[in-house]
């Protein structure tokens, strides 16, 4: 038994051995030792009762400073086991409050780092409160911080609309705003829903196309050099080795039927080898020197039917399934282009069902958010997850008779349109969207 407890029964028992002498002298008539051990009684009960709330309030002190997270206090343990676990609890939660603070700040200062912008909202009572915004959010709509979402109504109105919309669900959008009245800009909006059985947040991220294009294309320019010098080293290396043999054979004074049979193969691989590079240069020249395209009011269904009439051959002799979802909408492009571009995308997708038992290239042109997609999907082997990025870079192929710009040249068609060519893995198959603006 505990010190602080063995105090607090002998009070008890004095007090009540006291209050017994005390009831003996009543019956005796003796007022004044009942009355002196009455007092010695009731000052035992005090005295043992203010020993018992000191552990009280002192535990009390330490809930309420866990209650109102004040963890500014220093207690110390002590030999009553109420007021010992308190404090036991009181460092533990203390404990607990630093490593959420400490996680806090490393994860604040992880999305502070990041270069799209960020903002989560968190729900409370029906209403939508700021749970967080990074710096790079507000820099993209330029507008101060705020804690209340309905404050961005007025500020970002377009914005604020587009994620109403939403109804805070999953939803990925591109949409064209005007930040303090200057030309319109396209951004790119994801919004993720997480919710428990407490708690319902809303991830909003912000992104602005042309950053992610031009990322994108320096990302491009990059490995374009890799696989140019890649292919002239590949070329000019054994041409080099060659002509210095040649050089070797000529500085002869006298040059036998062996070595004119060795001049006359190294002259002909070094024509081969020029013909490939020349076969590159034009290539590549076709990429770089795309013409400038001729806009004129046309309609997209009629592009999509003059290509598949162009490759029906193709279809037919792959018996392969057309199937076609197509809204009739019309834009300002140039024609054969287009149509260029949608014959590349075909060829590719052929390529990718040749294996399967059955085959089916599906075409679709919808309307989305003031945009028209169309898209050709297949049912083939799919693009692998290692190379996804690497589809749209100039002469990577996979196809040993590949030249492996077509979707380069593709893209460059439609971003000449001041449109997007995107790639979209499927669970079995593959889809490529070309996006228009309406």
């Amino acid at each position: 038994m505990k010190k602080q407890q063995i105090f607090w029964l002998i009070f008890i028992l004095l007090s009540i051995v006291c209050g017994i002498f005390a009831f003996d002298f009543y019956s005796q008539h003796k007022w004044i030792n009942c009355i002196l051990f009455s007092l010695v009684s009731l000052g035992c009960v005090v005295m043992a009762q203010t020993s018992a709330l000191s552990y009280v309030q002192k535990t009390e002190k330490l809930l309420l400073a866990i209650q109102k997270k004040d963890f500014s206090l220093f207690p110390k343990t002590e030999e009553n086991s109420l007021v010992d676990n308190a404090v036991k609890l009181y460092y533990q939660s203390k404990e607990e409050h630093l490593s959420q603070s400490s996680y806090k700040l490393l994860y604040e200062e992880i999305l502070n780092q990041l270069e799209i912008g960020l903002m989560i909202l968190s729900e409370k009572n029906n209403h939508w409160e700021v749970f967080y915004v990074n710096p790079v959010f507000l820099e993209i709509l330029q507008i101060p911080k705020y804690n209340s979402w309905n404050l961005y109504e007025n500020k970002a109105s377009d914005f604020y609309k587009i994620i109403e919309q939403t109804n805070y669900e999953n939803s990925q959008e591109f949409f064209d705003i005007s930040i303090n009245e200057n030309t319109k800009q396209s951004f790119s909006l994801r919004t993720k829903k997480v919710q428990n059985a407490k708690h319902r947040f809303c991830i909003i991220s912000l992104e602005s196309v042309q950053k992610i294009i031009e990322q994108k294309e320096k990302l491009a320019w990059n490995n374009l050099m890799k696989v140019i010098s890649h292919e002239l080293l590949n070329t000019l290396t054994p041409v080099n080795s060659l002509i210095q043999n040649l050089e070797y054979i000529a500085n002869q004074e006298i040059i036998e039927k062996e070595d004119q049979q060795d001049m006359k193969e190294s002259l002909m691989i070094i024509n081969s080898k020029s013909k490939q590079l020349l076969n590159f240069v034009d290539d590549y020249r076709q990429v770089a020197e795309l013409p400038k395209p001729v806009f004129k009011t046309i309609s997209l269904t009629q592009i999509v039917e003059s290509a598949l009439n162009f490759l029906k051959p193709e279809f037919e002799k792959n018996h392969i399934k057309i199937i076609n979802l197509l809204e009739n909408n019309t834009i300002s492009a140039d024609e054969k282009m287009i149509e260029r571009c949608l014959i590349n995308l075909y060829l590719n997708a052929i390529y990718a069902v040749s294996d399967n038992v059955e085959r089916i290239i599906k075409t679709e042109i919808k309307t989305q958010n003031k945009r028209i997609i169309l898209s050709v999907e297949d049912n083939g082997i799919g693009i692998q997850k290692e190379i996804q990025n690497k589809i749209f870079l100039p002469f990577f192929t996979t196809r040993s008779n590949g030249s492996g710009i077509g979707l380069t040249l593709s893209k460059s068609i439609i971003e000449a349109h001041k449109g997007y060519l995107n790639y979209r893995p499927l669970e079995k198959g593959s889809r490529f969207e070309i996006w228009f603006v309406e």
